[in-house]
């Protein structure tokens, strides 16, 4: 029986209005923005600054800077440890907010490496979301960004989920063995909420 949906993505791709949707019409609960906020609850820092950091790797300045505060250097071995929200910490957090998520069912988890934190549950079901490059910047584009700017995020931000499941998975990204159903959503976002309601009603209940 299929307790939890969840949809990794492509950026630009239209994963947020579609697991809203898909949940709404579930009646089931949405971790997607909701799991920002408690992954930022319990680290005890603001929401964006999970947002910087999720699913991708601290930069260079800031791994150096973590080691000199945590004596990773010679010269400060003897330095109190210092508690810095990083890559680390987030997917540690990430990783224990997911599970108890999970654990109370009947919920859609968006990315934030869900489906491979509960890859061995037989009651979740793996989707991952795609489009074409021009539909995702089109899409970002309607939304409000600028076209060189949905450009350069279109590029970017999925090179940094890659690395990100590279560094902490040892998978590349995608997986495509992890997930049931991978869908392009070029073919517009109603069909592919048809096509994923679709699927899990032939599933057994």
């Amino acid at each position: 029986m299929t307790r939890i949906i969840t949809i990794e993505r492509e950026y630009g791709s239209g994963a947020p209005e579609i697991a809203a949707e898909l949940t709404a019409r579930l009646g089931w609960k949405l971790w997607d923005q909701a799991l920002i906020g408690e992954v930022a609850r319990q680290a005890h820092c603001e929401q964006s600054a999970v947002e910087n950091r999720e699913e991708r790797l601290d930069p260079l300045y800031y791994r150096l800077l973590k080691s000199f505060a945590l004596g990773g250097y010679e010269g400060n071995s003897g330095a109190a440890p210092v508690e810095m929200l990083d890559t680390e910490s987030i997917f540690r957090i990430s990783r224990a907010v997911i599970e108890q998520v999970a654990s109370e069912g009947n919920c859609v988890i968006v990315g934030r490496g869900s489906q491979h934190f509960l890859r061995d549950r037989d009651d979740t079901l793996r989707f991952f979301l795609y489009a074409s490059r021009e539909k995702k910047v089109r899409r970002l584009v309607s939304q409000g960004a600028k076209q060189s700017e949905a450009r350069s995020l279109v590029e970017t931000v999925d090179q940094e989920r890659a690395a990100f499941v590279k560094r902490y998975f040892h998978l590349e990204w995608p997986n495509r063995a992890l997930y049931h159903a991978m869908i392009n959503t070029d073919i517009g976002d109603e069909k592919v909420i048809r096509a994923m309601m679709s699927f899990i009603e032939q599933l057994p209940q």
